[in-house]
């Protein structure tokens, strides 16, 4: 039996530090649960973080870079994202590959910001409280 794990984090360069905390904290409204200075840890959803620090180049290119935030409510959050003036790099769409409906837009590091629905039953089955 493996030893228990609490939660999750990943942790990432931020070069364009202030728009990426004005990003993450007034457009997408994650609440920043720890404030290291030049690192700030962000919860995403349940036990599950992103954490952003002031140092290093963004890994290249940087649309390799994926942060998939899941929502029923896809179009809401792409009228949300239009009217902060975010960049919508691809409208809502349905994906039939992974019975998906979702978007893609871009953070301010170049991070590429997936906001997706599952469609396939099973992932409801197997994730739990979504």
């Amino acid at each position: 039996m493996r030893p228990p794990l609490s939660d999750w984090i990943v942790f990432l360069p931020a070069p364009a530090w202030q728009e990426t905390c004005h990003f993450y904290e007034a457009i997408l409204g994650l609440s920043c649960v720890l404030d290291q200075g030049d690192c700030r840890i962000y919860r995403v959803a349940g036990s599950g973080y992103v954490g952003f620090c002031q140092r290093g180049e963004a890994p290249q290119p940087t649309e390799r870079v994926i942060l998939t935030l899941v929502t029923e409510a896809v179009d809401e959050w792409h009228a949300h994202l239009q009217a902060h003036g975010v960049a919508i790099l691809k409208p809502p769409t349905y994906n039939e590959k992974y019975r998906i409906y979702h978007l893609f837009a871009q953070d301010p590091n170049g991070y590429l910001i997936e906001i997706q629905r599952f469609e396939d039953p099973r992932w409801g089955a197997s994730s739990g409280t979504l």
